[in-house]
């Protein structure tokens, strides 16, 4: 596995308003992974999907425990970070 590249933390919103969390180190195929229904079981029958956050980390390490923190994140934070994202594009 590499460890350094390009690797990406996201967050998809579900047609229920419900927040995923992921990494990954191919954003565009992991996406059509998870709108085909063939990603995380979490997300099988949920579409449409809204991809709501994304941020590039260079290490694989630094993207997993970004994915980890995020996760333990409140309804509220989440909301707050997706909300920042959304604001610096």
């Amino acid at each position: 596995m590499k460890r350094y590249g390009k690797f990406f933390v996201y967050i998809i919103e579900d047609k229920y308003g419900t927040y995923y969390t992921g990494y990954t180190n191919d954003i565009d195929k992991r996406l059509a992974l998870h709108k085909k229904g063939r990603g995380a079981k979490y997300l099988r029958g949920r579409q449409p999907l809204k991809l709501v956050f994304i941020k590039k980390y260079a290490y694989y390490k630094c993207a997993l425990n970004a994915e980890i923190r995020i996760k333990t994140f409140t309804r509220e934070e989440k909301e707050e970070l997706v909300k920042t994202y959304e604001n610096s594009k």
